[in-house]
């Protein structure tokens, strides 16, 4: 408790902190800015009869994104253009070697990359609302949702277009700002936010689908297995696999420098949720596509919590998290790196044969941590068949694959948190203290000064 108060102490950190929560707030806000010419109250009852095709879509990409596609309104399309520009040049920066030198050159290098980043999200909000109007909104048209006198002008629907694009541009730049001067990165942090907006409204529909007390009962349920997995993710993703390093001795004159040991953690989940959300991309594009062209061959074959649909599902997480792994994860460099700086593994030899050894470790470690992901995708399958009444929405939004996110960011936001406060010799917010003001530090080494 300690540890939070000292959260708003420090000026510094409590003015951070505010200007996250406003910057939050103001993303929050534009979730309830209606666009002109649409009937919400129509539009969410033609959205909660459509439980297939692209509702089933949205629901996926809603619950990775934290957004809210379908209601159309100004953030309706959320972060996720922004989400998926950023992991095209994430994955560019280790293809391309232009990139790659240019993420070398430190920040400077790493502004030009954002700035490509946020010109490549233009064109991909593009593309993601005219899928949505001539989509979604199209059929809304026909329901008289919209007007169809309207919605037959060819400006309207532009309208519509550049007006969802606006409304990501401004979460890209909450987002940044955020990062600049609140606390956290701010994209996660939005992601997070929309995901916990979320809950109590879906918890609420889930209720008013079973009655008062089997509504309780399956929620009572709910509350107790999230807890088991938040726990379960919190092991899992600070779990690591700690390789030992000994530093070379070298000897000057009388005095002998190096030798220390330390580790090098390879994390147990070292793809993160990345593969969770390559696999969903995957399902989600021919999902869309049938629904566009009026077919319904993919949802056929694949529907959702069936056999087949896991069983690829899955198969696709195991090989995105080793595509992921091996991308991000370097054997040869690591072990040229400790080469030259007189590092190595003991009891291996320096170079092909430490590479060797870093990648089988590596590729266990992953092993391990891609079978987690899958059980935490596979989650809200197991929601949905074993709750009654409750939709694949609803099971996304209440499965793993959002609790993992949402507890990512928390944890990665802990970290930051804690290490200002310790840079302020105050406590963590779980109690972690340096240790160096109270053991007398200071005082000792104001007196040797």
């Amino acid at each position: 408790m300690s540890g939070f108060l000292n959260l708003f102490r420090v000026p510094e950190i409590r003015h951070k902190i505010l200007v996250t929560l406003g910057l939050l707030l103001c993303y929050r806000v534009g979730f309830h800015v209606p666009v002109p010419g649409v009937d919400y109250t129509a539009l969410d009852q033609f959205m909660k009869q459509d439980g297939g095709g692209l509702g089933f879509a949205f629901g996926i990409m809603n619950a990775l994104s934290g957004g809210a596609i379908g209601s159309c309104r100004l953030f309706t399309l959320g972060v996720m253009p922004y989400i998926s520009a950023s992991i095209i040049f994430s994955l560019l920066v280790k293809v391309v070697p232009q990139l790659e030198a240019l993420s070398k050159e430190g920040q400077a290098g790493q502004k030009v990359i954002n700035r490509w980043t946020r010109y490549a999200t233009v064109p991909i909000c593009i593309i993601q609302a005219i899928f949505l109007v001539f989509g979604k909104l199209s059929d809304a048209a026909a329901s008289d949702i919209i007007d169809p006198t309207l919605y037959s002008m060819f400006s309207y629907k532009v309208f519509l277009i550049l007006t969802l694009t606006t409304g990501t541009l401004i979460i890209m730049w909450i987002g940044e700002q955020i990062t600049e001067y609140g606390v956290g990165n701010g994209v996660s942090l939005i992601i997070m936010a929309g995901i916990l907006a979320s809950m109590p409204s879906m918890m609420q529909q889930l209720q008013s689908s079973l009655g008062p007390a089997e509504g309780v009962q399956a929620i009572a349920t709910l509350l107790v297995l999230y807890l088991l997995i938040v726990l379960g993710i919190v092991f899992v993703t600070k779990g690591q696999r700690r390789i030992p390093i000994q530093q070379g001795r070298q000897t000057r004159g009388r005095r002998v420098y190096g030798g220390q040991r330390h580790y090098l953690p390879l994390k147990v989940n070292q793809a993160g949720v990345m593969p969770i959300i390559f696999a969903s991309f995957l399902f989600v594009v021919p999902t869309v596509l049938d629904s566009v062209f009026g077919g319904q061959f993919f949802q056929r074959a694949f529907e959702w919590g069936g056999f087949w649909y896991i069983l690829f599902y899955s198969g696709l997480i195991f090989v995105f998290s080793f595509f992921w792994t091996s991308l991000m994860f370097q054997p040869k460099e690591i072990a040229n790196n400790l080469k030259e700086y007189g590092g190595f593994v003991p009891g291996l030899r320096p170079g092909a044969r430490t590479a060797e050894f870093l990648e089988s470790v590596m590729f266990k470690v992953t092993l391990a941590g891609s079978t987690f992901l899958v059980m935490i995708a596979v989650l809200p399958q197991l929601l949905s068949s074993n709750v009654p009444n409750m939709p694949p929405a609803l099971a996304m939004f209440l499965g793993g694959t959002s609790i993992l996110i949402v507890v990512g960011v928390v944890l990665d936001l802990m970290e930051k948190v804690n290490s200002m406060l310790l840079m302020r010799r105050y406590d963590g917010i779980g109690g972690e203290s340096s240790g160096w003001a109270r053991k007398g530090g200071g005082a000792r080494a104001g007196r040797n000064a």
